[in-house]
């Protein structure tokens, strides 16, 4: 009996742990969406190995959607993409299909390292072009 009641009182816990970080990831989910959805980014900083083509991205402004959707805009152009984050791995992915450069840079899964509520720097391995990229996003 004291066995039973003590597996019980275990798997309930274990349950409630489980549960509970559950909840706390789903809140950092949200208030991280609520981050980036809010107002536009801008491309602060681009290298690809180590040359610096941050210029390409002048004049782009980015606005993520709580839908996942992307859009770059550029003198009135706007090309439309999807995002999406996984808060547990730290990654944000985007996809602009069909565009050209440079936002076709923009096409990979990205592992933040470093973050704030009015910037993040990101990393990536090329695996097509073989490039270690670093993206800087500004909130503007």
């Amino acid at each position: 009996m004291k066995r039973s009641l003590l597996l019980i009182v275990t798997v309930g816990f274990i349950s409630f742990l489980y549960s509970c970080k559950k909840y706390i990831q789903k809140q950092e989910q949200k208030a991280a969406e609520s981050i980036i959805t809010n107002g536009n980014w801008y491309v602060s900083g681009y290298t690809q190995n180590d040359s610096d083509i941050t210029a390409a991205f002048s004049g782009y402004l980015f606005k993520f959607d709580a839908n996942n959707t992307v859009t770059g805009t550029k003198g009135g152009v706007s090309a439309a993409g999807q995002w999406s984050d996984n808060i547990v791995a730290r990654t944000i992915t985007a996809n602009f299909p069909g565009v050209g450069v440079p936002l076709v840079y923009l096409n990979e899964t990205w592992t933040i390292k470093d973050s704030y509520t009015d910037s993040v720097s990101a990393k990536c391995t090329d695996t097509v072009n073989h490039t270690t990229n670093i993206l800087q996003l500004k909130k503007q």
